[in-house]
């Protein structure tokens, strides 16, 4: 930490509470580029799926292109974690922002020229998810370096906040005024010039060393892979976490994905708008969440409480499922977003405070990979159990499984006693 500690420190009265970490000014330049990294992927988003329905694709090459983006992420999520534990990691974030330039601006080329095609787009597609996956664990690896222990809290409750709202609002909004004044490729080009401006804090912050030695512990990928498996098998507190968060995931994406927009139809008659409203709330819940949880302290019981609000998490999506009315349904979704973005925030933290720094890319690509893991089988399982059990009967297990896992995890792992050993309210980063 010797880099935060001579880092000059803004002195303003503003930066306080959830804008604390905005006190050092290398995190200023990497917040900036996450600004700018976020809203232009939200873009990219919105301008591909216009470019595709204007050369006459449907749902099924949207998907094509979609699922593209998830196997890149997931071919490269563990090697994007060995890679921030052994390469700086402001040379990682550089190259996968060049990644995305090259890869928008070919596509902006072909969009231009109108000759771009569903294969082309589904082969950007990976390319730009294997970008993201050494893009998050580079991201998450760098942090801890940038700022003080007392403010990683902070800085992961900005992050959760900035990331909803960028992504999924402030991006897409501006891509879709672009679409509609002028056309999809426009939108491209201006994701482009946003990709442009994301170098210029990064070429801005100064290279921060490594924390590991790589000369005194030569080794190779795999031995590095290896590594970060056995930490994840011999720490309990991580193990339980992560496969609660796969039950997790595999309980509550494909019913919020493919489901809910049924119930927003078939049972509250609602359409396109309400579905754009449901999905607002949830995001809007979990920035809120977010925000606060960066500004106040983390709790003495941090473990048990970060898997007992992903647990309760759920239990909205009974009202989700039982009820008839858009706005019902809504609020419902706003308090899922919200209980459980503020256990991610401080899952992030736990993360950079827990695991040793020199292990903290693999840590962070494990989290990665494993909580997408069972994303697609989510979203496959849904509708087909749905149509077996019937959509009631669906939310219910939603609700319930994930509440009776919880204190299961909870237990098994001993969170309660490692919790009370390992205090982070302190400056003292425990391992």
């Amino acid at each position: 930490m010797d880099d935060v500690r001579a880092d000059t420190a803004l002195r303003g009265t503003w930066a306080k509470g959830p804008l604390k970490p905005l006190r050092h000014a290398q995190y200023r330049w990497l917040a900036a580029s996450m600004v700018l990294e976020l809203t232009s992927a939200g873009a990219w988003l919105v301008a591909i799926v216009w470019l595709i329905i204007e050369h006459g694709g449907g749902p099924t090459q949207l998907s094509a292109v979609t699922t593209g983006s998830a196997v890149g992420l997931l071919a490269t999520a563990l090697l994007g974690g060995v890679t921030a534990d052994r390469v700086p990691q402001r040379r990682i974030l550089l190259s996968t922002t060049v990644a995305r330039l090259v890869v928008i601006a070919i596509v902006g080329t072909l969009a231009f020229s109108g000759t771009v095609s569903i294969p082309a787009l589904a082969v950007a597609a990976v390319v730009i998810g294997a970008a993201e996956g050494f893009y998050f664990p580079a991201y998450s690896a760098l942090l801890p370096a940038l700022v003080h222990d007392d403010d990683l809290l902070a800085a992961n409750g900005l992050e959760g906040f900035l990331r909803p709202t960028l992504l999924q609002a402030a991006g897409p909004a501006l891509a879709g005024v672009v679409v509609a004044t002028t056309s999809p490729a426009a939108a491209l080009a201006m994701t482009f010039a946003l990709e442009v401006l994301v170098l210029l804090p990064l070429l801005a912050l100064r290279p921060v060393p490594l924390s590991r030695d790589l000369d005194a512990e030569p080794s190779s990928a795999w031995a590095d892979i290896k590594g970060g498996l056995g930490y994840m098998v011999r720490t309990p507190w991580f193990l339980a976490t992560l496969l609660f968060a796969c039950l997790l995931v595999l309980m509550v994406i494909g019913p919020l994905e493919v489901l809910v927009p049924f119930v927003i139809k078939d049972e509250a008659g609602g359409g396109p708008t309400d579905h754009a409203l449901v999905l607002a709330a949830f995001g809007i819940g979990g920035a809120i969440a977010a925000l606060v949880a960066g500004a106040t302290r983390l709790p003495r019981r941090y473990l048990t409480i970060m898997v007992g609000l992903w647990g309760l998490s759920c239990v909205p999506m009974l009202a989700v499922g039982f009820s008839e009315s858009v706005v019902v349904i809504a609020a419902a979704m706003f308090v899922v977003g919200a209980l459980f973005e503020w256990p991610t925030v401080i899952w992030g933290t736990l993360l950079q405070r827990r695991v040793p720094r020199e292990m903290l890319g693999r840590a962070s690509s494990l989290d990665f990979f494993v909580s997408l893991l069972l994303m697609p089988v989510s979203m496959a399982v849904a509708g087909p159990l749905s149509e077996l059990i019937g959509l009631q009967a669906t939310f219910v297990l939603v609700a319930v499984v994930p509440v009776v896992a919880a204190p299961v995890a909870i237990l098994a792992a001993r969170m309660p006693r490692d919790e009370i050993a390992h205090p982070l309210r302190s400056e003292t980063t425990d391992t």
